[in-house]
């Protein structure tokens, strides 16, 4: 297992979250990367409605091919559909993509390759995936960078966490999301979960007029 003592310390808590949040006997479907989503789309955007307002993600397939795709399919199928922000840390992360206001995680696709390496940097405003302590485990769980997080980008020694894309319109809600009173949660187990559950209302692809 890869150390993570090298990292800063507010990554501690990212790392050990992903590997608290894949619930053991939650059955993966089959994930065919190869088959691209909306593939007239270069620099797909998704409008991402919230129960604190919407916002719009562009994502570069350029850079990010496989995690776009991967994104896109959930995306399509509905699955980030009331699904809530599960963990936040003012200053840090907004994260969410993986389970139901009641915590029951959402049935997951299979992992895919991490493209970290891609040039793209946890930056504020970015989109990225986040996964287990091994670097190739991304499947739906997402997180926006509240703040430039240097310590998530890759380097000589270590993998880091693949950014996709960035907020293009309606940056002031995820704010206001990471900016929303936390606390522990006895269903979740776990601390840095919004006492009062924001939620996913839907996800859906801008489509161009070209």
């Amino acid at each position: 297992m890869q150390r993570i003592i090298r990292h800063a310390v507010r990554t501690v808590p990212l790392l050990a979250w992903i590997l608290f949040v894949v619930t053991p006997g939650i059955q993966a479907m089959e994930c065919t990367v190869e088959s691209p989503v909306y593939p007239e789309e270069s620099f797909p955007q998704v409008r991402i409605s919230t129960s604190e307002g919407d916002f719009v993600v562009e994502m570069d397939r350029r850079r990010a091919p496989i995690t776009v795709n991967n994104f896109l399919r959930y995306v399509q199928s509905g699955a980030y559909k009331g699904t809530m922000f599960h963990r936040v840390i003012d200053g840090f992360v907004v994260q969410g993509g993986g389970y139901l206001p009641d915590g029951t995680a959402i049935d997951t696709l299979g992992d895919i390759l991490n493209e970290s390496g891609n040039g793209l940097a946890n930056n504020q405003r970015t989109i990225a995936m986040a996964r287990h302590d091994d670097p190739h485990t991304a499947t739906s769980q997402f997180y926006f960078n509240l703040a430039d997080n240097d310590s998530l980008n890759p380097n000589r020694r270590n993998w880091g966490y693949t950014v996709f894309g960035r907020v293009t319109e309606g940056w002031e809600v995820v704010e206001k999301i990471g900016g929303v009173a936390t606390g522990f949660s006895e269903t979740m187990g776990a601390a840095d979960v919004p006492v009062a559950p924001v939620t996913i209302k839907d996800a859906a692809l801008i489509k161009s007029d070209f």
